[in-house]
């Protein structure tokens, strides 16, 4: 079962202001937002994370199960110039 907090708990006696006020004068440009932009996070499972301890081997794998996976429209061999895909091997008298 989850460990969830109840509402109200920890919370007796303790007023909160409606509205803080907030002295955004001295706020200061995250340095660490650029090196975030393209992240994308993704939570392994435990079980999973003990097989894959790098973000790299986890992308070797789903690449390699990418080009592994056949895609609608994608041909595993290129067909050649000017020949009909329902023709193919099919020969006129």
């Amino acid at each position: 079962m989850k460990n969830t907090r109840r509402a109200g708990s920890g919370t007796k006696g303790v007023e909160m202001p409606a509205e803080y006020n907030l002295d955004w004068s001295k706020a200061k440009p995250n340095p660490y937002a650029a090196r975030l932009k393209d992240t994308v996070a993704v939570v392994l499972a435990p079980d999973v994370a003990e097989v894959f301890p790098t973000s790299e081997s986890v992308n070797r794998l789903l690449r390699s199960v990418i080009a592994a996976v056949p895609r609608p429209g994608r041909r595993s061999t290129p067909r050649r110039r000017g020949e009909h895909p329902r023709k193919r091997g099919l020969t006129t008298r």
